[in-house]
């Protein structure tokens, strides 16, 4: 824990990371408050997963914008006024699902709530690579980000299930509105902190080739991505497949506590890897991770219980965290600095894009098949993304030492990461 404790004595850590993780707290319950008000509103686990696909599509294309604007105008000046947009959409959201209006009122809302929500834990990284140069360190606290992500969906779960079945099906949306709004106000508040801009180009100066390309396109980017991107259908699957297998096995409150789980795991996972100094190759672990979430996921298919489903979903969590700690810091060698709040929130547009087209297309399965298909999906966007993770290995790799040897003049930027 040492780490852990030396990184947070840094002037402002604290505050800052404090902050982030009450600003993006309730983007956890987003997509279970939604099934369950949905479903329980509307009787439909399709129309549930369009709705979460819509909102969580539209948050991913959003971010995107909305971070290469933070990189040019900074993160108070864009994602302030951005998250009150959200949060009142948000709203709008859940009055006209009480009030049971035509279900195609309710997409407008969702869309607009996404589009402008943003990615805090991107901008607390990209705090993290501001004040610390420090690549132990650094390492350190991308894995306690990424164990405080899980927390959130310890927490974020549970109490979306409590409000939605304990108060009224659209109280678990009630929450994200409060703390985004906290959060944000906190967040955005410490200047201190705050990245500086990149420096606008002289008149007739022209910005830098590998400043104007698009992001995808910089060498083993896109691979890293898309790897996120099928984690993210995994996690959008497993969502609606868990709900779905509770409420069929008569215990649908249980849902909460069950992918609360996942994330425990997984937040413990990531604990013990950021508080260890690893040797290997960084793009070998990530492949690994990768292969293990899917071995992992193939439990599913004996998962008749909730106590099966749980011990499974340990499984799978012990493999997530790692993996995502591994795809983040990749990207952190292989983006520009000017260009890493972009970079990051592309690993959140494709976790983003992915758990929109996972929830989706289980929501509909699921509808005609039962909850056995979802957990088939999850397998299957497991298996895809171990494909992609292992052809990919080598250019991601070459990709990587491209840049090392290309930096290695200027060792600032060499080692940021690790």
């Amino acid at each position: 824990m040492r780490a852990y404790r030396e990184i947070l004595s840094i002037p402002g850590a604290l505050k800052f990371c404090a902050a982030g993780l009450l600003a993006r707290s309730g983007g956890a319950m987003m997509g279970l408050g939604i099934v369950l008000m949905v479903s329980s509103l509307y009787g439909s686990y399709g129309l549930a997963g369009a709705l979460v696909a819509a909102n969580a599509v539209s948050w991913a294309l959003g971010t995107a914008v909305l971070s290469n604007l933070v990189d040019r105008y900074g993160q108070r000046r864009v994602m302030y006024p951005a998250t009150v947009v959200s949060a009142a959409t948000l709203t709008v959201l859940v009055v006209l699902a009480v009030l049971q209006l035509p279900a195609w009122t309710l997409f407008a809302p969702a869309i607009v709530s996404g589009a402008t929500g943003g990615s805090p834990g991107a901008l607390v990284r990209a705090r993290w690579t501001h004040v610390t140069s420090d690549p132990t360190q650094l390492h350190a606290a991308f894995s306690l980000e990424s164990t405080l992500d899980e927390l959130t969906f310890v927490v974020g779960p549970v109490l979306a299930t409590a409000l939605s079945t304990g108060v009224h099906p659209a109280a678990g949306l009630v929450a994200p509105v409060v703390l985004s709004l906290i959060g944000a106000r906190l967040f955005y508040s410490q200047r201190s902190t705050e990245p500086p801009v990149a420096p606008a180009p002289e008149p007739g100066e022209a910005r830098p080739a590998a400043l104007r390309r698009f992001i995808l396109l910089t060498p083993g980017v896109a691979a890293v991505v898309a790897v996120n991107l099928l984690i993210g259908c995994v996690f959008g699957a497993i969502d609606v497949s868990v709900v779905a297998a509770t409420t069929d096995w008569g215990v649908r409150s249980a849902s909460g506590i069950v992918l609360a789980v996942f994330s425990a795991a997984s937040g413990a996972a990531g604990l013990f890897y950021g508080a260890r100094h690893w040797h290997s190759p960084l793009h070998g672990r990530f492949v690994v991770g990768v292969v293990a979430l899917f071995v992992s996921t193939v439990g599913l298919f004996v998962a008749s219980s909730v106590l099966l489903l749980t011990g499974v979903g340990v499984l799978v969590g012990l493999t997530v965290a790692p993996t995502l700690i591994n795809g983040n810091t990749l990207i952190g060698r292989l983006v520009l600095r000017e260009r890493l709040t972009e970079g990051l929130a592309w690993m959140g547009t494709g976790i983003g894009i992915g758990a929109a087209t996972g929830s989706s297309l289980a929501g509909g399965l699921i509808d005609g098949h039962g909850y056995a298909v979802g957990f088939a999906t999850v397998t299957a966007f497991a298996a895809l993304a171990a494909v992609i993770a292992l052809a990919s290995w080598a250019s991601v790799r070459r990709a990587e030492g491209l840049v090392a040897a290309t930096d290695a003049p200027d060792s600032d930027r060499d080692t940021v990461f690790e």
